[in-house]
C-alpha cells in the first residue's frame, strides 16, 4: 500500500478537475478533492466516482486552510484547476477573479513551501494570458497581452509558478491549454451554450439561441486528452512549462454550424440572435497553439480534433433534455 500516489485536485467538481480525477483513478492514484465551504455542494461531474474521491474542505483565498489540507492529505501531487474561469464574468467580479485565479496560485504555493517542497504542483494556465499577441501561432514563449481579468489574473498565477520553481528549486510548471471542452463544460460558456441550445431546438425545448461575437477564433481540443499531458508534466524528471492545443482555429460561427449539422440543419442562422450585450469589452479574435513541445518531449498528441469535440457534445446533450423532457 506504500507505493499508492496521493494527489489533491483543487477545482475538482468542474470540468477539467473531473476529468483529472477519472484519469488518475485509472491509474491507481488515491484522489483527494479540494471544495470551497457551500451550504449544497455540486458534485454532478464527479457523481460516477463521488464514493471514490476524499473531499477536504478548504479555499484558494484561505491560506490557513490549505495548509491544514496539505498536512492532513500529504499528497504527492497537487493538480491546481481551481479557479473564477469565466472570462465574462471577470469583469464584472475583477477583484474576486485577482484573489482566486491569480493570489490563490501563490497562496498554494506557499502552502507547499512551508509543509513539503517535494509536493509537485500543477498550474493550470490559460491561452488567455496572449490575448491579441499580434502573432499567428504561439508556444510557450508567446509575449503576453491580455485582453480580460481573468486573463490577467493568469499571468500572475503563471509567473509566480515560475518564480517559485527558480526561487526555492520545487517542481512546479504550468500547463497552458488553449481552448477545450467536453461534454461536462458549465452551460456559462459559449460552446456549452451552443450545443445545449442546438440539442434543446432538436428536442423542441426552445426555439433559438442567443449569441455575441461569431467572428472570434479558438483553437479547440478535448478536454481529457488533455489531462493526460498535464498528468505526463508531472512525471518528467525535471519540472517544465507545456503548451497544450490542436494547432488548428475555428471561429465561433464555425462552431455553430458544425452543432447545426449534427441535427440535420444548414439554415441555422435563423435560429440564432446576436445580442451586442454578450460581446465582451476587449475581445481576444485569434488563438492558435503550438504544442509542439509537448509533443516531442512528452510524447502527447491530440486526436479528438474539432468535428467529433462537436459532435460529443451535441449527442451528450441531446441525451440529457431527453431525459429530461
Amino acid at each position: 500500500m506504500g507505493n499508492i500516489k496521493k494527489a489533491l485536485i483543487t477545482g475538482i467538481t468542474g470540468m477539467d478537475g473531473s476529468h483529472m480525477a477519472d484519469l488518475l483513478l485509472s491509474k491507481d492514484y488515491e484522489v483527494y478533492g479540494l471544495e470551497r465551504h457551500k451550504s449544497v455542494p455540486n458534485r454532478l461531474n464527479v457523481r460516477h466516482i463521488e464514493d471514490k474521491i476524499h473531499f477536504v474542505k478548504g479555499d484558494l483565498t484561505d491560506l490557513g486552510s490549505l495548509v491544514s489540507v496539505l498536512q492532513e492529505v500529504r499528497p504527492d501531487e497537487v493538480y491546481n484547476f481551481a479557479s473564477q474561469s469565466f472570462v465574462g464574468d471577470s469583469w464584472l467580479f475583477s477583484e474576486m477573479t485577482g484573489n482566486v485565479t491569480g493570489l490563490g496560485v501563490l497562496r498554494l504555493l506557499e502552502a507547499i513551501r512551508s509543509v513539503d517542497k517535494n509536493i509537485k504542483m500543477q498550474q493550470a494556465s490559460s491561452s488567455e494570458m496572449f490575448g491579441n499577441h499580434g502573432l499567428g501561432i504561439v508556444d510557450e514563449n508567446g509575449p503576453l497581452h491580455p485582453r480580460s481579468p481573468y486573463g490577467v489574473a493568469k499571468i500572475f498565477g503563471h509567473l509566480i509558478t515560475q518564480n517559485f520553481r527558480e526561487s526555492y528549486g520545487m517542481f512546479a510548471c504550468s500547463s497552458i491549454c488553449f481552448n477545450h471542452e467536453s461534454e461536462r463544460r458549465g452551460f456559462e460558456f459559449v460552446t456549452r451554450k451552443v450545443s445545449n441550445g442546438v440539442a434543446r431546438i432538436k428536442l423542441g425545448l426552445q426555439d433559438k439561441i442567443v449569441m455575441g461575437n461569431l467572428d472570434a477564433k479558438r483553437d479547440w481540443g478535448y478536454a481529457p486528452e488533455y489531462c493526460e499531458g498535464i498528468w505526463a508534466m508531472l512525471q518528467q524528471s525535471e519540472p517544465q512549462d507545456y503548451v497544450f492545443a490542436t494547432g488548428l482555429a475555428h471561429s465561433v460561427r464555425d462552431f455553430v454550424q458544425e452543432a447545426f449539422m449534427n441535427i440535420g440543419v444548414t439554415d441555422w442562422e435563423k435560429y440564432v440572435e446576436i445580442n451586442p450585450t454578450f460581446i465582451r469589452a476587449a475581445e481576444v479574435d485569434y488563438l492558435l497553439g503550438d504544442y509542439s513541445k509537448a509533443h516531442n518531449i512528452l510524447g502527447w498528441e491530440p486526436s479528438v480534433r474539432f468535428r467529433e469535440l462537436v459532435r460529443r457534445m451535441v449527442q451528450n446533450d441531446i441525451f440529457l433534455n431527453q431525459k429530461e423532457k
